[in-house]
C-alpha cells in the first residue's frame, strides 16, 4: 500500500497503562489490529493475536516482530495465531492456546472482520452472507464465552463496530448488518457482566486507511478519494484509532460501559 498504514506515530507517549495485563486482539495482523496490539505493547501489555493463515502469514509475522521490538521489560513474549474465527470449537482452541500460555485474559478485542462489496442484495449470495456473520459477529459470541471463564473483576470487552452501523452502506450490506449487531451486542453484554465488575464497550472507526480498503474497493477512483467526505476531508490512519482502545482498556475509562467511542473524521452519528 502507498502510502503505508501508520501502527503508531513518534510522537505517543506510553504510560504503562496497561502493565500486567494480557490482551487478546483479534484480527491482529494489520490495519486497526496490529495498531492496537502495537500500542497495548507499547502500554505495557502481553499480546497475543489472531489472523488468518495463509492468506495474512506475512502481515502477521511483521506484527508478530513489532511487539517483540516493543515489548516492556515484564511483558511475556507476544503469541501470533492463525484461525478460522466463524466456529466455535477454533474460538475455544484460541482462549485455551493464550491461557495456557498466559494463565489470564484482562483484555479481550473482538476486531475480527471482513467485507465483500455487493450492489445489490439480489445478488448477496447466501455462502457469502454466513461467511460475513460468521467471521464478524458469530466470533465475538464465541470467543466472549470462552473467555469469560478466565476473565475476573476489572476485565474488559472492546468490540470494533463501524460508522456503516450508524449511517449505512449501500454496498456493503451483509457487512453493514454485522456492525449494526455489534452495537447492540456491545450494549446488551454491557448488562450482563456490568455485576461480574467487566466493562464492555466498542470502537466504530469511520474511513480509516488499511489493507481492508485496497482489497475490497474496486475502483482506483474510490480509493483514490477515500475518505475525503468526511469532515476533515481525509481517511484516518489507524494509529488516530488505537487510542480509543487503549483508553477503554485502561482504568482511565473506569466509568465506561456499553459505550462506543467514534474516531471517524467528524462524522455526527447521534449515537
Amino acid at each position: 500500500m502507498d502510502p503505508k498504514p501508520r501502527a503508531a506515530r513518534p510522537s505517543y507517549r506510553p504510560a504503562d497503562k496497561l502493565n500486567g495485563k494480557v490482551a487478546l486482539v483479534t484480527g491482529g495482523d494489520s490495519g486497526i489490529g496490529r495498531a492496537v496490539c502495537h500500542h497495548f505493547a507499547l502500554e505495557g501489555a502481553t499480546v497475543a493475536f489472531t489472523y488468518v493463515s495463509g492468506q495474512e502469514d506475512k502481515d502477521a509475522a511483521d506484527t508478530f516482530n513489532m511487539l517483540k521490538e516493543v515489548k516492556t521489560a515484564h511483558a511475556k513474549e507476544p503469541i501470533k495465531i492463525g484461525v478460522d474465527l466463524g466456529y466455535d470449537e477454533n474460538c475455544k482452541k484460541v482462549v485455551d492456546e493464550v491461557v495456557k500460555a498466559y494463565g489470564q485474559i484482562d483484555i479481550l478485542v473482538n476486531n475480527a472482520a471482513e467485507q465483500h462489496p455487493v450492489p445489490s442484495i439480489e445478488d448477496l449470495e447466501p455462502d457469502q452472507l454466513e461467511r460475513v456473520f460468521r467471521t464478524n459477529i458469530f466470533s465475538m459470541f464465541f470467543l466472549v464465552r470462552h473467555a469469560l471463564k478466565h476473565m475476573k473483576e476489572g476485565s474488559c470487552i472492546i468490540n470494533s463496530t463501524s460508522v456503516n452501523a450508524y449511517k449505512g452502506n449501500a454496498t456493503l450490506l451483509d457487512y453493514t448488518s454485522t456492525k449494526g449487531a455489534i452495537v447492540s451486542f456491545t450494549r446488551g453484554l454491557a448488562l450482563q457482566l456490568v455485576k461480574r465488575g467487566i466493562r464492555v464497550n466498542g470502537v466504530a472507526p469511520g474511513p480509516i486507511w488499511t489493507p481492508l480498503i485496497p482489497a475490497s474497493v474496486t475502483s482506483d477512483k474510490s480509493i483514490e478519494h477515500f475518505g475525503e467526505h468526511v469532515l476533515m476531508g481525509r481517511a484516518g490512519q489507524p494509529d488516530e484509532v488505537a487510542p480509543s482502545y487503549v483508553f477503554l482498556a485502561s482504568e482511565d475509562s473506569s466509568y465506561f460501559t456499553g459505550q462506543v467511542l467514534h474516531p471517524n473524521g467528524g462524522t455526527i452519528v447521534n449515537a
